[in-house]
């Protein structure tokens, strides 16, 4: 079962699998941002993955992991699916 992680969350077997996220930006971030039920959530996710420095390895992360929900890497779950049906 593929168990979500929410981006940022630091405990140990998330930090096994995506040692990157220590990098993160969203790591001290109100998670509720990037699951949010509004835009304003998702443009404020959106202004925390702006500034991230390993915003290319959270989307691949997601990417990889084809997490459904919320924003990974900068990007919505449409913006995900898109990406994966061009590759």
């Amino acid at each position: 079962m593929n168990e979500t992680i929410r981006p940022g969350a630091l405990d140990a077997p998330a930090l096994e699998e995506r040692p990157w996220a220590v990098y993160s930006a969203c790591r001290t971030a109100d998670p509720q941002i990037f699951f949010g039920a509004t835009k304003d959530d998702e443009r404020a996710a959106l202004r925390v993955c702006a500034t991230c420095t390993v915003r290319e390895e959270c989307l691949e992360f997601a990417l990889a992991s084809n997490e459904r929900f919320g924003i990974w890497g900068g990007m919505n779950e449409r913006e995900r699916r898109r990406i994966l049906r061009q590759r």
